[in-house]
């Protein structure tokens, strides 16, 4: 079971706005690998109610790297080619397509999954799929808004939604529960989706 965890936060509501990064990666369902750093936006307009959010403020993110060094020199390798999961992954692969366009750096080749969408098909009975409130019902205590534990708690549902399903890997849980993979490539992405025929 292996894949990459990533989750964003935002200085505003512009999704090339990136002040934070976590990365877990998981390699035979065991964590190998996690850090979080943190990013100077490109325009360093700090929205009220996202810094309310994850409590970064720009005197937090004022002496760090802009994304496009920290994507060339620390986590581009990181994605390449690999299965990047994320939680509402909409929000995260659109937060990293914009970063990269505003920088004029190419998109990366990788497939990715959205652990809402896994959660909605895994546990249905459940109110609504959110990371605490998810994360709550598996008993896994951490950081609401914090990337890297974000990324942590986004990992545990993967790996807990394999175990409910008796699957021994994240694209043998897509088969079963009728998910579409996600993709990102130099020439577009597709998103991750749900087959309603399942």
């Amino acid at each position: 079971m292996n894949f990459t965890v990533i989750d964003f936060e935002t200085a505003n509501s512009q999704r090339a706005s990136a002040c934070a990064l976590g990365i877990v990666k998981v390699e035979n369902g065991q964590i190998t690998e996690q850090g979080s750093w943190l990013i100077k936006p490109k325009d360093m307009r700090f929205n009220g109610m996202n810094i309310a959010i994850h409590g970064i403020r720009p005197e937090d993110v004022v002496d760090e790297p802009e994304f496009d060094v920290l994507y060339e020199t620390v986590f581009k390798d990181k994605l390449e080619g690999q299965l990047v999961v994320a939680h509402n992954a909409s929000f995260d692969i659109s937060v990293l397509r914009q970063s990269l366009a505003l920088y004029g750096l190419d998109f990366p080749c990788f497939d990715y999954l959205c652990t809402v969408k896994i959660a909605q098909k895994t546990w249905p009975e459940l109110i609504n799929h959110k990371l605490d409130q998810l994360s709550a019902f598996l008993k896994f205590k951490f950081r609401h808004h914090d990337a890297l534990d974000d990324c942590l708690a986004c990992a545990n549902v993967l790996i807990e939604a394999c175990r409910k399903e008796g699957v021994a890997s994240p694209l043998e849980l897509t088969e079963t529960l009728g998910i579409q993979r996600g993709k990102l490539y130099p020439s577009g992405y597709q998103p991750c989706s749900v087959n309603r025929k399942k």
